[in-house]
């Protein structure tokens, strides 16, 4: 019975840990990618979102008197710039949990704002945050009575945002848990990967 050499062995146990590190690597970055991407979908959406915001905003201002409406509108236009400006910077570092968090916060001031805008307005999101029933949309001319814009929904296309979001966030959670597990870890911070934040 022929026995290996210690050099032998010493090499075979080199190789096994280099594969081994190299297919750990390509794992955690191909999640690390997910994340990226499914920030990318995210990212998409919520600029729509904003686009129809800014769009309401727009039309709720006709030109002749714009001075009288514009304090009423003018929440809703400081958080829009808000998660504009935001939402470009986490665009740059969509993994830094700093500034998802900021993210998170200026989301929720801007739906506070809509939803004091359309005080009337229903909407219903289903157990895993999508929109299962938006309002309908009033008459034209219905909320200017009160000063504020026409009562609707939270801003479409609503759906494919807390779509994108929950994917969003189901892609943090598994690229997470992939670099604390043990030994994967160990490549995690050799090469300086860093937990990231889901959108809440």
């Amino acid at each position: 019975m022929s026995v290996l050499p210690d050099s032998m062995v010493g090499w075979i146990v080199i190789a096994a840990l280099l594969f081994w590190f190299v297919g750990a690597y390509n794992r955690l970055v191909r999640l690390r990618a997910a994340v990226l991407q499914a920030y990318a979908t995210l990212d998409a959406a919520l600029r729509k979102q904003l686009d129809f915001v800014q769009a309401s905003i727009t039309a709720a201002l006709p030109e002749k008197d714009a001075s009288s409406h514009s304090s009423a509108v003018a929440p809703l236009q400081a958080a829009t710039t808000q998660l504009a400006t935001l939402l470009g910077a986490t665009r740059l570092h969509p993994l830094d949990p700093g500034g998802m968090a900021a993210l998170a916060t200026a989301l929720q001031v801007l739906i506070t704002a809509w939803q004091r805008q359309h005080p009337d307005a229903v909407t219903v999101f289903e157990a895993d945050g999508t929109l299962s029933r938006p309002a309908p949309l009033l008459p034209a001319g219905a909320g200017a009575a009160s000063g504020t814009l026409e009562p609707m929904a939270w801003p479409e296309p609503s759906a494919a945002a807390e779509i994108a979001r929950s994917q969003f966030n189901l892609a943090v959670g598994q690229y997470n848990a992939a670099i604390v597990q043990f030994p994967a870890l160990l490549v995690a911070w050799m090469v300086r990967l860093r937990p990231a934040a889901p959108l809440l």
